[in-house]
């Protein structure tokens, strides 16, 4: 669908504002998403061995991944608390918040003793970190999608709202090309022993850079406007679930299958490749590392397209691909090709991108401003739960009581199924448009934000 224009805007956005708010917005979020994704990979290379040994190699690996899923258990947490603070004091002073909370917990997992030095303690430790790291990471998302969205035209939110989208693929690029370098230049034994640390404790340099990024920048201009007018919220939370059901539950259901599909090629896939395909740890991260930095520029672009097109119809193309990518992908690598493995990891984290790109203005649309943090947080919050929160877990826990990949594509088949539910139930994005320029019409004298014009249904 193309864009009518309806009248000149009031007045002319900040050029400079919205490129330092999208810069801020992909920094901060990957710095952050570094974070999550180091903890991620250790889980399925190492963590197992250091804080949960064990006779059997699975156990291991289950427990692992058990401390991975905390990460995103705690998320709602993050989402309830920092997602209200979003929507009462601002964007921008939540967003240094969580930044400072993660770096800080990553941090201290990279000094943390290993079960062989402090016992039961170690593992205990691993996982209230990792619980403060899913508390951050549920804080920082709805935060960074406004960013950046917020400043720019509503009628290019999808492009401007995957500033945040690029995060995740740019973090996971970093902190797998981290423990990838660190495995060439290191021995087994020293990556086992020490190398794995230095992952972690990068942590505080990127971290510190990030809150130099965000504390240059000023508060969004839809969130000055609600403050002109005085209708910033009292109980956001209250108010989504009563007012706003619907919305809450298209956003939720829309995410599981991105979440599930990304659990099984940046983290299940390298578990995969190593225990059942008998691929080095190195040859199973180059294929993650590729597929992410194509995503880092297929993000931007299908949110781009996601502003021309029907953004609720690329993304359920791309949910329908997704369900059936697995049951391609399983077939081709079971002859252990590693150029066949790097394929089809590349092939689903592009699908993966054509979701993705549009999903923060997808989920941001379905919420009126003043509650627009609130709701965006619980929503990928919340999902989080049934989504990324388990695949692992049930990828493992399936693979070893059926020793077939058939029930791994069956899973994230029916995740595909859900996530369509989830878009019919959603609503365009012209309705959230409209909205926007009220607020910017109403608030003209708080910000620089452009009236903009409506999408033809």
């Amino acid at each position: 669908m193309q864009h009518t224009p309806q009248g000149p805007p009031a007045v002319s956005p900040d050029r400079s504002g919205i490129r330092r708010a999208f810069f801020a917005s992909l920094t901060g979020t990957a710095l952050e998403w570094y974070d999550f994704a180091v903890y991620s990979a250790a889980a399925a290379l190492v963590f197992g061995d250091l804080f949960f040994p064990s006779e059997d190699p699975l156990t291991g690996t289950l427990l692992a991944f058990s401390t991975y899923a905390v990460g995103y258990v705690s998320r709602p947490l993050g989402g309830f608390v920092f997602g209200r603070l979003g929507d009462v004091i601002g964007r921008k002073k939540v967003l240094i918040a969580t930044l400072v909370l993660i770096g800080a917990a990553t941090f201290l997992i990279g000094v943390l003793p290993t079960h062989a030095t402090a016992g039961a303690a170690a593992p205990i430790a691993l996982v209230v970190l990792r619980f403060a790291q899913g508390v951050g990471v549920g804080g920082e998302w709805g935060g960074a999608v406004l960013l950046s969205s917020e400043f720019g035209d509503p009628r290019r939110r999808g492009f401007y709202a995957s500033a945040a989208q690029i995060g995740p693929p740019a973090g996971n690029l970093l902190a797998n090309g981290v423990l990838a370098a660190l495995g060439v230049l290191l021995t087994e034994e020293q990556f086992l022993s020490w190398g794995w640390r230095v992952a972690f404790l990068l942590s505080g340099v990127l971290v510190a850079f990030g809150l130099w990024i965000r504390a240059k920048l000023e508060e969004t201009p839809v969130f000055k406007a609600m403050e002109a007018e005085e209708s910033r919220p009292e109980a956001p939370i209250r108010e989504v679930f009563t007012t706003q059901p619907r919305a809450l539950c298209a956003a939720i259901l829309s995410r599981v299958a991105p979440d599930v599909l990304y659990a099984m090629f940046t983290v299940f896939v390298l578990t995969y490749a190593t225990d059942e395909l008998g691929m080095s740890r190195g040859s199973a991260l180059t294929a993650v590392l590729l597929g992410s930095f194509l995503q880092i520029f297929l993000i931007p672009l299908a949110g781009a397209l996601s502003d021309r097109v029907n953004r609720r119809l690329l993304y359920g193309c791309s949910a329908l691909a997704a369900g059936a990518w697995p049951f391609v992908f399983f077939l081709v690598v079971d002859g252990s090709s590693w150029i066949l493995l790097v394929c089809g990891v590349v092939v689903a984290l592009a699908i993966h991108s054509f979701m993705y790109g549009p999903q923060a203005a997808f989920v941001a649309e379905q919420f009126s401003p003043r509650l627009r943090y609130t709701g965006s947080s619980l929503a990928y919050t919340l999902a989080g739960l049934i989504g990324g929160a388990v695949a692992p877990l049930l990828f493992t826990a399936l693979l070893s009581s059926y020793d077939s990949w058939v029930p791994l594509a069956l899973y994230l088949a029916a995740a595909a199924a859900v996530t369509l539910i989830g878009l019919c139930l959603g609503r365009d994005s012209a309705h959230a448009e409209k909205e926007d320029a009220l607020l910017a019409g109403a608030g003209s004298g708080a910000t620089e934000a452009a009236v903009p014009a409506t999408r033809v249904p």
